[in-house]
């Protein structure tokens, strides 16, 4: 049976793959705690004594949404418009109060009609944006390391992709002078996002704003991811919607996932100038229809009633990381700072790479080994070689077990 180029181009995903091994290693578990068969001899298979799984690899968190935005989803369920599809025109309320956390959150006036678009999600919205605004063959501008919906979406819309490596001595902060003014000309799309994943990075402002100079001076969309806006620990982090030409050629995404630990619910909103907004609700019209109207008060109560949820979160992430990271220093593991919240970005440890082993193979072994799972570096492109991305989405006692649990198996290599 056929099947397009572009989907083999993508291939099987870090998440996919990772879910694979985490899924062998539950039936490893539930073999080992099934009793033998009446009369059968039971044989040492490996799995006796498994640890519980403990997955750090998604940044899916433990921590709960507010509760005014359920209450809020379960009451707007029980209307039955809430069943019905839901097309842009019944959004407008969703919009009107994004417009309105837009001039609080950054003192910007934004149109709700042609300024603002949901989203299934904002790795739905980044995936499908080159689609609406590239050709086949046309260049666009990767962060590496990169969040693999980034490069997803440019695979599915047949783009040429320039891959701009960041520099862990540098702090992590694209070089835009690294690529010649030949190859800028060349660029259709420049595609970032700070706070970054997986580096664990806030970023500046300065950084933003030299992009957008580039976008303006070549000619180029600029697409900015921000889910972690309201989940920078250390500094402030940047925004597209600060820079003050940002509907020239700006398109800035968010979401309800992290700040509001609303993941699961699926909803978030893109801003940007209206060609681009305008082209993507285009594209979006012929894919999907809206999040049900349930959702959508529910993203409406966090905006309004719960705007400090993130601000609570913020303590929480702080604690964790700052527990975790010494918990890992204390096993020999060297764990470079991160200022934003949800992750660590780990280097390959030593014993590790004494193995022979590269980001992949140490993921697989060491959840085979311990239960822990962590997400291999290589899956956010090839700058991300050599790394483990470790998710903070357990209470800091049981992160702290999993780094002893790490610990013990590196001793062992």
């Amino acid at each position: 049976m056929p099947i397009s180029e572009r989907v083999a181009r993508l291939g099987s995903g870090v998440f996919a793959r990772n879910d694979s091994r985490k899924r062998a290693y539950t039936l490893r578990l539930a073999a080992a705690a099934s009793p033998p068969p009446l009369g059968h001899r039971s044989s040492d298979n490996g799995a006796a004594g498994l640890p519980p799984l403990l997955d750090l690899s998604l940044g899916s968190t433990d921590l709960q949404p507010p509760p005014l935005a359920l209450a809020a989803i379960a009451t707007a369920l029980q209307e039955p418009r809430s069943a019905s599809y839901c097309l842009h025109a019944a959004t407008l309320p969703f919009r009107e109060r994004v417009a309105a956390w837009a001039q609080r959150r950054f003192g910007v006036g934004v149109d709700p009609e042609r300024e603002v678009l949901l989203l299934v999600g904002s790795q739905e919205g980044t995936a499908h944006l080159p689609l609406a605004v590239l050709n086949p063959g046309d260049g666009a501008l990767l962060l590496d390391p990169h969040y693999p919906s980034h490069r997803g979406g440019l695979e599915l819309a047949s783009a040429q992709t320039v891959l701009l490596h960041l520099d862990p001595e540098q702090g992590w902060r694209p070089d835009f002078a690294a690529l010649p003014a030949q190859t800028w000309d060349q660029l259709k799309l420049m595609v970032l996002g700070f706070p970054h994943n997986p580096t664990a990075t806030t970023g500046q402002q300065a950084w933003l704003d030299e992009a957008m100079a580039r976008a303006i001076d070549h000619d180029l969309v600029l697409a900015h991811d921000n889910p972690y806006i309201d989940l920078a620990l250390e500094g402030e982090a940047p925004a597209l919607l600060r820079h003050p030409d940002w509907r020239r050629c700006g398109i800035e995404f968010f979401s309800f996932s992290k700040g509001w630990c609303l993941g699961g619910y699926r909803i978030a909103f893109a801003i940007g100038g209206e060609p681009l907004i305008t082209a993507l609700r285009q594209l979006k019209a012929v894919v999907d229809f809206n999040q049900s109207l349930a959702l959508q008060a529910g993203a409406i109560a966090a905006l309004d009633l719960a705007p400090h949820w993130p601000e609570r979160l913020r303590a929480i992430y702080r604690e964790r990381r700052d527990r975790m990271a010494a918990a890992l220093r204390r096993e020999g593991w060297t764990v470079p700072d991160a200022t934003m919240a949800l992750y660590l970005w780990l280097p390959l440890p030593e014993a590790a790479r004494r193995r022979g082993l590269d980001s992949e193979a140490m993921a697989a072994t060491l959840l085979d080994a311990t239960g822990v799972c962590l997400t291999p570096g290589n899956g956010f492109g090839p700058g991300g070689e050599g790394w483990q991305r470790l998710a903070l989405v357990h209470p800091s006692e049981d992160l702290e077990a999993g780094a002893a649990r790490m610990g013990a198996w590196l001793r062992g290599l």
